[in-house]
């Protein structure tokens, strides 16, 4: 792993950051998104313009880590955790809250890297931490919803939310969803050695733990739209994986066996 790169130089650079504003990390976990990281990264600087990114990167072939490379040689809000390999979303995302915690930042905003997380939802979903621990861009609140999506994906998604509320006793709709903003002061209280997935399920579990460590969730809409550009990651294997950690860890909550 190497360490996180991004120094100042004679690009563009955020406003000045007032002491009483909250400081703001985004984490973007990728692999083989060549096509969408620049365009991203300046978009979400035209919401959040004080707002540091941090590229969490498997080390892909088509160069995606290169390209953030590049832009925090001359952007010093943009920096850069290259991974060896391919790790998973679920420990790129604890990497980056990880990262958070160690460097001091007040709130951590977690988006996907393929503009299936629009920017302009940001500043909506960040003015809900005013009350909230955790604020979830959320499809299933009303206002919210999917952008062409099939039809098996999105039956697939609902059910999957339903068996978590009843399972996880969670007041969520959305559960599944990635775009979501933390409050690093509550990640400190929560036990992340204990999450026990890796893949898909691991946002479901998060949440469920940062539930159980007493953690006020807020829901803001969006739309989710479909990728702009490269390859979906999700595959059969990996779905029926992730499933399966949810309904043991779900089964473990209902009979009591999961503790904070």
């Amino acid at each position: 792993m190497s360490e996180p790169s991004g120094s100042p130089g004679p690009g563009a650079q955020g406003p000045p950051h007032p002491a009483h504003e909250p400081r703001i990390l985004v984490t973007i976990a990728t692999y083989n998104e060549a096509g969408n990281l620049a365009p991203l990264i300046a978009e979400i600087h035209k919401f959040l313009p004080r707002a540091d990114v941090l590229v969490i990167d498997d080390n892909s072939p088509d160069g995606t880590w290169q390209i953030a490379e590049e832009l925090g040689a001359t952007d010093p809000r943009v920096k850069l955790l290259k991974r060896p390999q391919k790790l998973g979303l679920g420990t790129a995302t604890l990497a980056g809250m990880n990262y958070a915690m160690a460097h001091g930042y007040d709130l951590l905003q977690n988006m996907d890297a393929d503009f299936s997380h629009p920017p302009r939802y940001l500043p909506g979903i960040l003015a809900g931490m005013s009350k909230n621990d955790v604020m979830i861009g959320s499809r299933y609140v009303q206002g919210g919803g999917t952008e062409n999506w099939p039809l098996p994906r999105r039956i697939i998604s609902r059910a999957v939310n339903t068996m978590v509320r009843f399972l996880f006793r969670m007041p969520v709709k959305d559960a599944s969803g990635a775009y979501r903003c933390f409050r690093v002061s509550m990640l400190r209280t929560v036990p992340l050695d204990r999450v026990r997935s890796r893949g898909y399920s691991f946002q479901q579990e998060v949440l469920f733990r940062c539930y159980k460590s007493g953690a006020r969730i807020g829901e803001f809409p969006i739309i989710f739209e479909n990728r702009r550009a490269g390859a979906s990651k999700v595959n059969r294997k990996e779905a029926i994986r992730s499933i399966s950690m949810l309904l043991f860890i779900g089964l473990r909550n209902f009979f009591g066996l999961e503790r904070k």
